[in-house]
């Protein structure tokens, strides 16, 4: 069985978070439970297609990324590294311009891929982040709980504002918004974690706090990174937040800029909605 790193898995949540133009999926049926027998040989060759496949997937080439991380789960059935890649590409399957909508979108199976990785090394502590990623976005919030709660305390876990990311998002979608808050501050002491503010941003607005919401939106915004400023949903969040403060124009600004950004997706659509129901943008 390979020993992930982390190097590799931080870069792939870059990715992941930021992904906006997905090709279609690659079946599975041959990559479950159908492994060759392990040799040294094997695992060193899985390790190469995960290498190769990390590379495509970081390029946007997702179907061939799959296509290699086929091989390596073929090659090496425990390969942690392959099994994570595997998940987090399944999920990106659903972050594209249609979201869950999308018929490559199969969420069932990057939790699966997820619950091999964190079961392949039970010290991968990144496998066991996306599994509660995962489970997240099907909807399984006190499990997710369950999975993050114990890797937000794990000393060991050097990318433990992820988990704090994931565990307050989990808590904000079981209805527990207070516990919610809390985690996501705890997320951002990682000041430059965009993803954890712009969360934030959206606790805050289940709660009707307008102020902290757009607050927390800015600063989500504010981070020097062109991923960070493309972040379609935080343009929306913090558009809405504006307009129930009653900065109209700056909301209206906000809409714009969430409509050119995202000019492909259903959240640009309904900013370019919302704008027109405030009227034009002024000079």
């Amino acid at each position: 069985m390979t020993t992930p790193g982390t190097e590799s898995t931080a870069c792939l949540w870059s990715v992941l978070a930021t992904r906006t133009a997905l090709p279609s999926i690659v079946l599975l049926a041959a990559l479950v439970g159908c492994g060759a027998p392990r040799t040294a040989n094997s695992e060193r060759r899985a390790d190469t297609e995960v290498d190769v496949a990390t590379d495509l997937f970081s390029k946007g080439r997702t179907r061939e990324a799959l296509d290699h991380v086929q091989q390596a789960v073929a090659l090496d059935d425990e390969n942690g590294k392959a099994l994570y890649l595997g998940a987090a590409i399944y999920m990106s399957f659903c972050a594209g311009p249609l979201g869950e909508e999308s018929p490559d979108c199969h969420p069932e199976k990057a939790e699966e891929f997820a619950r091999r990785a964190a079961k392949a090394d039970e010290n991968y502590r990144d496998a066991k982040n996306l599994l509660g990623q995962a489970l997240i976005n099907r909807g399984k919030f006190g499990e997710a709980i369950s999975v993050l709660a114990p890797l937000t305390r794990d000393p060991a876990y050097s990318s433990s504002h992820l988990a704090w990311a994931n565990l307050g998002w989990a808590q904000v979608k079981a209805g527990k918004v207070d516990e919610g808050i809390l985690s996501l501050q705890n997320s951002v002491v990682e000041p430059r974690f965009c993803v954890g503010f712009y969360r934030l941003g959206e606790a805050y607005r289940t709660k009707k706090d307008a102020k902290r919401a757009e607050q927390a939106f800015t600063s989500a915004l504010s981070v020097d990174s062109l991923e960070c400023q493309g972040l379609v949903d935080a343009w929306r969040g913090r558009a809405e937040a504006r307009r129930d403060l009653g900065r109209i124009d700056d909301a209206k600004s906000d809409f714009q800029r969430c409509e050119e950004i995202g000019r492909e997706t259903k959240t640009g659509a309904a900013c370019a909605q919302a704008r027109k129901g405030l009227g034009a943008v002024a000079p």
